[in-house]
């Protein structure tokens, strides 16, 4: 019996929280037995080597628990998205040797979404709002001070539905209203100070045209697509983690107040990762191409995806990953608290002796070739408390 506890022991340490939480619900029954991620990609640009951890995650997920992983594109900004980028990112996550289950995007939900806001206005729980962003932002408060309804906050309900109406037919000016859901302007959460749901956006859709003129925020669309689509987990990085109470909320709200506790999407967050000296940023490597410092998203020195099946070292990833090839490395661990564990989408590493010994399959931690390892560690409830890198530089040195 002593026996069989500590080998259960040393498999629930081998699990990372993220997995500890599936199979946590798979043992409850939650969502009929069911595991389903997605990888959600903004079509605003080529994927870069920190979406390829969040590839592995997203798929090596559903496929280690018999589930799926969807693409989903969170295509709710048409000023900056287009069917490049679409395209690109398939190609980048085949790249990595992945295939998706389904391929959907959120302007597949835009009619869902639109009903869904009109039963919000219809219950009092959204309104119109005709102050200017600066007049919003002014309102908001801060974390310490809470913040001040607007004066359209109760306007009635019929005006606000006609309205809204206005704001999709053409007749509403971009920035001149906006659709604000009813939540609590004194929260501590600062985006549940009324958060804007809609907004104004004239330009054409990539996929559906001149159709829309009212377009979901972000955060509006996120979780309500997750629903629609099945998913269980909804994996994202850690500067999601105040949104997470909205999220939940939405799907609440949008569940109409039951089977709370199950047959629902959650939210986990995990790190991001970062190279240093290094832009992460979509919206950053995007001034590098239009103002040709580089010559395109696939130019090796870039870290995007494209940029690294175009190096050498890039291919001789890409040709390891399709052989399944493992690699063993040894990390000193001397510096590191009892309380510090391996990142990696697979294994939480105990610590043996003065080092971490660790067997990496390349099929789910491929990312770790980027030169870094990272280490974390949480809290009780997941919360990180501090995160460190280390770096190989012989590594390193051969994707220059």
């Amino acid at each position: 019996m002593t026996e069989m506890n500590a080998t259960e022991a040393t498999e629930k340490k081998s699990l990372n929280f993220i997995e500890q939480a599936v199979e946590n619900d798979l043992r409850e029954g939650k969502n009929g037995g069911k595991v389903q991620t997605r990888f959600p990609p903004e079509p605003n640009g080529y994927l870069h080597i920190g979406h390829a951890k969040a590839i592995c995650l997203d798929f090596g997920i559903a496929a280690r628990y018999g589930g799926v992983c969807n693409l989903r594109f969170d295509d709710t900004n048409p000023t900056k998205e287009d069917m490049e980028y679409v395209e690109a990112i398939k190609e980048d996550i085949q790249w990595l040797g992945f295939q998706w289950g389904n391929e959907y995007y959120a302007s597949d939900y835009f009619q869902q979404l639109w009903d869904f806001a009109v039963n919000l206005i219809k219950e009092g729980k959204a309104y119109i709002d005709e102050q200017n962003s600066e007049q919003i932002a002014a309102q908001k408060g801060t974390p310490t001070q809470p913040g001040t309804e607007s004066p359209y906050r109760n306007r009635p309900i019929e005006e606000s539905l006609e309205l809204f109406n206005k704001m999709n037919s053409g007749e509403i000016e971009e920035g001149k209203m906006v659709l604000r859901a009813k939540i609590d302007m004194a929260s501590p959460n600062m985006h549940f100070r009324d958060p804007i749901i809609y907004r104004v956006v004239k330009t054409p859709h990539h996929r559906t045209g001149e159709t829309w003129k009212a377009y979901p925020m972000y955060d509006f669309a996120h979780g309500q697509s997750d629903y629609f689509e099945g998913v269980t987990h909804s994996l994202c990085t850690l500067e999601f983690v105040p949104h997470r109470p909205l999220y939940d909320l939405f799907v609440d709200w949008v569940k109409e107040g039951k089977d709370l506790d199950d047959n629902r999407p959650h939210q986990y967050e995990f790190n991001k990762l970062n190279l240093n000296y290094t832009l992460m940023s979509k919206r950053n490597l995007l001034i590098l191409v239009k103002e040709h410092l580089v010559n395109g998203w696939d130019d090796p020195r870039m870290p995007t995806l494209c940029g690294f099946a175009d190096s050498d070292a890039g291919k001789t990833w890409v040709g390891d990953i399709k052989q399944g090839a493992t690699c063993n490395l040894t990390i000193n661990g001397n510096n590191l608290p009892d309380d510090w564990y391996y990142d990696s989408d697979w294994d939480i590493c105990e610590k043996q002796d003065a080092s971490y010994q660790m067997l990496l399959e390349l099929s789910s931690s491929r990312y770790e070739k980027a030169g870094m390892l990272s280490f974390y560690r949480m809290d009780a409830d997941h919360a990180l408390l501090h995160s460190t890198e280390l770096r190989f530089p012989s590594i390193q040195s051969a994707l220059k």
